[in-house]
């Protein structure tokens, strides 16, 4: 273990509303920057890709993520998951797609993660506007409808579920459109970096050379960062949170992430997870595993994994990482965990 202190740095904004050309001081068309912000999957998504002169790749990724919002979401009736979760059974290869990964990544975390919780999640009203904390043997009552093990999957040919079960991709399906995303870009011979409600998607290099840097917020303060990442290549940089959605009741904070144990919202130690790794999609799935576990379990399954990086914060402010993130890093005093 290590105690590093470092200066904060000052992280690029990416949040900008219009899309414009920004060339470079010599005009090169490789280092011309492309901006649009959109809504989608109840978030707003931020783009911006370099060398996209003609702006058919940032249409085709607009396209793609409004797409994927009208087939992957589980509150619009009319949407592909919504047609799994009404009819029990589904060959969409999307929703066998992320349903396989929910299974391996819930398998992998001792069913940490839980994609057929959306019964209990609109008990506590995160689905709606009527955020409440639920009578206790309403939850209770929901048991025989969660579970992962609900779930049949014919890999490659349907996913069925039995009546009252209902899948909710929250926790996969930006990281799965920042890896459709990514593959475009990459298709088309571009850089760039997204910003799909938060989940970060980094693609290619800078034009100048220079690494990403992606900023790790401050639970307590939206506008500060206590790390930045300074990274290179294409990476996936995804944090799940306890600030992120919530509501308070009676002085006590309630978030959107839900114990499969207790069918009620996590509460422990940590205030955020950050997960770094190749895959949007797994990144996804184990900040929200990693969120369930705690430092302490998330710690003994980077060890027996190692196919990503991550970043924990506590709620006595001390921070945690991975030693692959120590050299990557800026920031607040941060602590680095033993390999």
């Amino acid at each position: 273990m290590k105690l590093k202190c470092l200066p904060i740095l000052l992280v690029f904004a990416l949040l900008l509303s219009a899309c414009n050309l920004l060339p470079d001081a010599g005009g090169n068309p490789r280092a011309q920057a492309s901006e649009r912000s959109i809504w989608a999957m109840d978030t707003q998504m931020d783009l911006r890709l370099y060398g996209d002169s003609d702006g058919k790749t940032m249409a085709a990724l607009t396209a793609r993520l409004n797409e994927l919002d009208r087939s992957l979401s589980a509150t619009d009736p009319d949407s592909d998951l919504s047609a799994l979760n009404s009819s029990g059974h589904s060959e969409e290869p999307r929703i066998l797609r992320l349903t396989a990964e929910a299974l391996a990544v819930s398998e992998q975390t001792g069913g940490a993660l839980d994609v057929t919780l959306l019964p209990a999640s609109r008990a506590w009203g995160f689905t709606t506007d009527n955020k409440r904390v639920p009578e206790a043997a309403a939850l209770e009552a929901l048991r025989e409808r969660v579970g992962m093990d609900k779930i049949e999957l014919r890999e490659g040919v349907s996913v069925s579920l039995p009546a009252g079960t209902e899948l909710d991709f929250g926790a996969l399906a930006k990281g799965y459109a920042a890896d459709v995303c990514r593959a475009r870009i990459e298709e088309d011979g571009l850089s760039g970096i997204l910003s799909l409600g938060g989940n970060i998607q980094t693609v290619g290099s800078k034009p100048d050379g220079s690494p990403w840097v992606v900023g790790v917020q401050d639970p307590d303060d939206a506008g500060r960062y206590l790390l930045t990442l300074e990274l290179s290549g294409s990476k996936a940089v995804v944090t799940s949170g306890d600030y992120q959605r919530y509501f308070e009741q009676d002085g006590v904070r309630y978030c959107h992430i839900l114990d499969p144990k207790t069918l009620a919202p996590v509460r422990g130690s940590l205030r955020a997870v950050t997960v770094v790794a190749d895959s949007g999609l797994r990144a996804d799935a184990l900040s929200t595993a990693l969120f369930v576990l705690g430092r302490e379990a998330g710690e003994s399954l980077w060890r027996r994994l190692g196919d990503f990086e991550a970043v924990w914060m506590e709620a006595d402010g001390s921070i945690w990482l991975t030693p692959g993130l120590e050299n990557l890093t800026q920031g607040d005093a941060f602590r680095v965990i033993a390999p």
